[in-house]
């Protein structure tokens, strides 16, 4: 089969509907399923903190099954397996107006639970980052657990957390095609459609490569601006005293009643 470029300009320069809603469907499931993942992760990584083993360990057994098994599994278990033994089957729900299928919901979760065990592990990872003086500082003014991560910690965490959860949402971008396996009409799912009435694999499938790697390289720039953004927000025009380094210049602020 000889590689035909009219073919492969036409769909890469005007792609057509069901190209742009397959593009649609990629990057809405994927900012919901890493939002979905940052706020499992962070609830994950606050109770692995705890001390009590009712809390901590359900979360160190989710961590463990979600990144011991392959995010195809866990894609096709939750929304065949769980319906076929009869325990739970998404149904089609309306919100605002919209009708959202039941597959898209499962893909959304799939991704989600998926990407909280790396989330939680990346966040732990930031908070264990902060200097511990900056915690018993926070505790000898009062603050609670909650108050204490609002105000001192996690802004800290948030300078260690950038760049890997800018790689977690590359990745993301990437895994969306996975949930083609379940009829969602994403990108990948969106090109196999094309391919089918038209015959032409190699270039339908080098439009979606280039596709894919537009999404990723718009995200690494944006990416890259939030990492130099939060990086000067914090970077000192002059070597800092020694008690901000002992207890961090957030703290100082605090205890000086800013």
């Amino acid at each position: 089969m000889n590689f035909n470029w009219d073919v492969f300009w036409q769909y890469l320069l005007q792609p057509s509907g069901v190209y742009l809603t397959g593009l649609w469907l990629t990057c809405l499931i994927s900012v919901l399923a890493m939002l979905l993942g940052c706020v499992l992760g962070l609830a994950a990584a606050l109770l692995r903190l705890s001390k009590n083993p009712l809390l901590h360990l359900p979360v160190r057994f989710y961590v463990w099954l979600m990144r011991g098994t392959p995010l195809l599994v866990q894609i096709v278990f939750l929304y065949t397996a769980l319906a076929a033994g009869g325990i739970f089957r998404f149904e089609d729900i309306e919100l605002f107006g919209l009708v959202i299928p039941g597959n898209i919901q499962a893909a959304i979760i799939a991704l989600g639970l998926n990407e909280g065990a790396y989330m939680a592990e990346i966040i732990r990872a930031g908070i264990g980052a902060v200097d511990k003086g900056q915690y018993e500082a926070g505790r000898s003014l009062g603050m609670t657990f909650a108050k204490l991560m609002r105000r001192i910690v996690l802004p800290q965490a948030f300078r260690v957390i950038v760049p890997p959860l800018g790689n977690e949402f590359n990745v993301m971008l990437k895994n969306t095609t996975l949930v083609s396996v379940i009829g969602v009409q994403e990108l990948l799912l969106s090109t196999q459609m094309v391919t089918s009435a038209t015959f032409r694999v190699f270039e339908l499938y080098l439009v979606v490569a280039i596709y894919f790697l537009l999404l990723t390289t718009l995200w690494g720039f944006f990416q890259r601006w939030l990492e130099n953004r939060f990086g000067q927000s914090d970077r000192p025009s002059s070597p800092p005293p020694a008690s901000s380094r002992m207890f961090g210049r957030n703290t100082l602020k605090l205890l000086r009643g800013r």
